[in-house]
């Protein structure tokens, strides 16, 4: 009887292990539809963005000629030297010189570093308000829903063509 209990036990304790873990191919199963890469690149002038592939969407912004060897405008000049700071801003600047204490993002005081994550969001909007007119995201998008339009066009002719040779006439 003992034995017949330890038995039961372990096989119980054993299912688990045994199951199928999840990302796991199963044998026999069709293998999932993977996510293609997305190339993003840049072309210039009248060069020739390269296609798409089932495998891969690639999505182009074309420049213009004059900026294939030129550093990108990002970093062309010195956002902050002071000849590119407005007036005001510098005003700003000046009225946190000496704050200390609650919201001010200093080693001085109780409350000093509770400033200092309103100040990262507020560079990650100006970073990100000046970082230019190009869109990856919606580009990317685009691509992928073109690809889309492709492969179920194509998948309707496969399926047109079988239905045409296994109807008979």
């Amino acid at each position: 009887m003992r034995l017949v209990i330890f038995a039961a036990v372990a096989l119980v304790a054993l299912l688990p292990a045994s199951a199928q873990q999840p990302g796991v191919a199963v044998p026999g199963a069709p293998a999932p539809a993977a996510d293609p890469r997305v190339n993003q690149v840049i072309v210039y002038g009248d060069d020739a963005c390269p296609p798409s592939t089932d495998e891969e969407i690639v999505v182009c912004v074309r420049m213009r000629d004059e900026e294939r060897y030129r550093i990108p405008p990002n970093l062309r000049d010195n956002p902050n030297a002071p000849a590119n700071q407005a007036w005001l801003n510098r005003a700003i600047e000046l009225s946190y010189v000496g704050r200390t204490g609650t919201d001010s993002c200093s080693t001085v005081g109780g409350g000093g570093f509770t400033g200092c994550m309103s100040q990262l969001i507020n560079q990650a909007r100006a970073e990100r308000r000046s970082a230019g007119d190009v869109n990856w995201t919606r580009m990317v998008e685009e691509a992928r829903q073109e690809r889309e339009a492709r492969l179920r066009a194509a998948t309707e002719e496969e399926e047109e063509a079988e239905r045409n040779s296994s109807s008979p006439n």
